[in-house]
């Protein structure tokens, strides 16, 4: 019987302990930490997502600066929006929350982003500190798994991980954080020759591939840690991309869905909300 890797608990110690920083920080410096919130259109999903990220932000002590676009809005608009807040000494963090309306270039505007202020770690230069293992600011998603893996209290170190996809904003970048921690890595994605028999092997298994229940127990070896980043909305109700009632006998650790990875993100979205701060205080 595997341990549940609970994202809420976890998230909600990190918040409880940033709520003590983020105080601290305001004495120390004689101001609040300001996160500016860019939401472009009306995706429900992601009026949802925003909607959490203000309430933890809320939570913690940071404020919430919030700027709703309607999903007409011009790139130049975007731009124009992320410019002013970029060079604004109010703001520490920029957010823009993705998916965008399709007419509008997501790399472009991302890259405007100053990187200390990139809460999300999408921008060039804080991908590229991952890469050259640096610390810098780490992607949300893939900062959390690593938490949760390090909370497992098993040696991360050569062990064999293998991650099903092969995001920008997942799969790389997670990637690195396990190599960082001595593993061997190994990245499947869709052409993926016999992926099963690349995830039979995985001590770690990370899924993100973004199909409902992808991930069965015949894929899993006995006692691997299995992170499922997948949500999927079903007919009947959310799930990940792993079979979580199949899979949950043979795994020694695995995430839920939801309640796993997804606390986690908004979690280490708000400690790298904290990072930018702090950094621009003292650098």
């Amino acid at each position: 019987m595997s341990i549940l890797l609970d994202g809420k608990a976890l998230s909600a110690e990190i918040k409880e302990n940033l709520k003590v920083k983020v105080a601290e920080f305001e004495k120390n410096y004689g101001r609040k930490i300001s996160l500016a919130v860019i939401l472009v259109g009306e995706n429900p999903a992601s009026c949802v997502y925003v909607k959490n990220k203000i309430k933890a932000a809320e939570f913690v002590g940071i404020k919430s600066l919030s700027f709703s676009l309607p999903a007409t809005a011009t790139e130049s608009e975007v731009e124009d929006l992320v410019k002013t807040l970029s060079v604004d000494n109010s703001v520490d963090g920029i957010l823009v929350q993705l998916p965008l309306p399709k007419h509008l270039n997501e790399e472009k505007i991302l890259s405007i982003i100053p990187a200390e202020k990139d809460v999300d770690g999408f921008t060039a230069e804080n991908v590229g500190n991952t890469t050259l293992f640096k610390d810098g600011i780490n992607s949300c998603t893939p900062a959390g798994i690593m938490y949760m893996l390090k909370s497992t209290g098993v040696s991360l170190s050569g062990k064999h991980a293998v991650i099903i996809g092969r995001s920008n904003i997942v799969g790389k970048p997670v990637a690195l954080m396990l190599l960082r921690e001595n593993c061997t890595v190994t990245i499947c994605h869709s052409k993926t020759a016999d992926l099963k028999a690349f995830a039979k092997q995985a001590d770690i298994l990370v899924v993100a591939i973004g199909k409902a229940k992808f991930v069965t127990a015949d894929m899993v070896k006995d006692g691997a840690i299995v992170i499922d980043v997948g949500i999927n909305r079903t007919e009947n109700g959310l799930c990940g991309d792993v079979d979580f009632e199949g899979v949950k006998d043979k795994a020694s650790f695995i995430t839920p869905v939801p309640g796993g990875v997804g606390p986690m993100t908004i979690a280490m979205l708000m400690s790298n909300a904290y990072k930018c701060a702090y950094r621009r205080e003292n650098d």
